[in-house]
């Protein structure tokens, strides 16, 4: 059987969409409402559908996405809550690879739908999928970091902690590099599924503290420690304590030197690196370096 090209798919999508339109038109006239006019949206709706998957198998997305919009809409319309939430969930990863802005008014339109049925751990996932367009697509950071905090209040209400701690890390990191200090939260980690994730957050968050001045560090770990006693035993926790200790000393190879013992053992990401150096700029007579 020859596959139809492209070109073909899009006709035909295009075919359908005239259809269903005409079906959707119809349903509103007098006659169509008393001739079973649900029956006429139920079927638009259908083609629609069909057509969004015909334009997604020929790549116009945007196209794709406009026709899922059209099924959402008519899904709201028959008060079939959760499939319209699922056609705009279809019309936000269309948009996605072509119009980031539509992605994010699609993806808005379900998470409000899922909020109103109270699924509050599916509209978190819908948050996180904004964030992301807003870090890798548009680069707009504090909006990502806005929806990366919703995210995490939705999860935090529905008892999925460690879901939460892995937006707030984002926010920590995020908001970090936008040297917005401190913006981090200081969740309760009582939860066991949580020791390795705070053990990472309360390092980056006690980095943030560090980068405002030594005090507020000495005081965040403290607290920490108090919070979650493992922490104490841990490599991240060891190495703040020698550089709080080089840096009240003004010893920039006693930075230097811890900092390289830890990254021997676990190796330091981008921000980590960023961090630190930010940090070891505030020693006097510092050469800018980690080495």
């Amino acid at each position: 059987m020859k596959i139809m090209d492209s070109t073909g798919k899009e006709k035909e999508a295009i075919q359908l969409m005239t259809e269903a339109d005409k079906k959707v038109r119809s349903s509103g006239s007098f006659l169509g409402g008393m001739f079973g006019g649900n029956q006429k949206v139920e079927e638009a709706c259908e083609m629609y559908a069909r057509a969004a998957n015909m334009f997604k198998m020929a790549k116009n997305w945007s196209a794709a996405g406009n026709a899922f919009c059209q099924a959402a809409r008519l899904h709201m319309q028959l008060q079939n809550k959760h499939d319209s939430a699922t056609s705009f969930i279809d019309a936000g990863n269309a948009f996605k690879k072509a119009d980031p802005q539509e992605a994010i008014k699609c993806l808005n339109a379900a998470i409000d739908i899922y909020t109103d049925m109270g699924r509050f751990t599916i509209a978190a996932k819908h948050h996180i999928t904004i964030a992301e367009v807003y870090e890798s697509e548009l680069v707009d950071i504090e909006k990502a970091i806005a929806h990366y905090e919703q995210a995490a209040d939705y999860y935090k209400g529905e008892e999925s902690n460690s879901s939460a701690n892995k937006c707030l890390l984002k926010v920590t990191s995020y908001s970090a590099q936008l040297e917005q200090y401190p913006k981090v939260g200081t969740n309760t980690m009582d939860n066991p599924l949580l020791k390795y994730s705070a053990k990472e957050y309360f390092f980056k968050a006690s980095l943030c503290h560090f980068i405002v001045d030594e005090l507020n560090a000495k005081l965040a770990v403290g607290k920490y420690e108090e919070m979650f006693p493992a922490f104490s035993d841990s490599r991240e926790c060891k190495l703040l304590k020698k550089l709080l200790e080089a840096h009240e000393e003004q010893n920039a190879e006693a930075f230097t030197e811890a900092v390289k013992e830890f990254d021997s053992i676990s190796r330091l990401d981008q921000w980590l690196t960023t961090m630190l150096l930010r940090i070891k700029k505030t020693i006097q007579g510092d050469e800018d370096d980690l080495k």
